[in-house]
């Protein structure tokens, strides 16, 4: 199982997980495989591997390695 760091944490992830896993864990809400919650309402988060960001509609193609890592950011409304 591959050590990802995800926002300057050490997770473990199951071996073969995606950015879309990464986020689901992050979160904890159940995404669909295009990256929307589970339960219709609005998740508000990018995600950046390597510093780069990761397009929504990739999130379930793009494998994690270990020590990878990633960035989550949460949308804050506001100024």
């Amino acid at each position: 199982m591959p050590t990802v760091r995800i926002n300057d944490e050490d997770t473990t992830l199951p071996e073969g997980a995606t950015v879309l896993e990464a986020v689901s864990h992050t979160t904890g809400r159940e995404l669909t495989p295009e990256g929307t919650p589970a339960d219709g309402g609005r998740l508000g988060v990018a995600a950046a591997l390597a510093g780069v960001v990761v397009p929504r509609s990739r999130w379930s193609s793009t494998a994690l390695s270990e020590r990878d890592e990633l960035e989550i950011v949460t949308a804050v409304q506001g100024g």
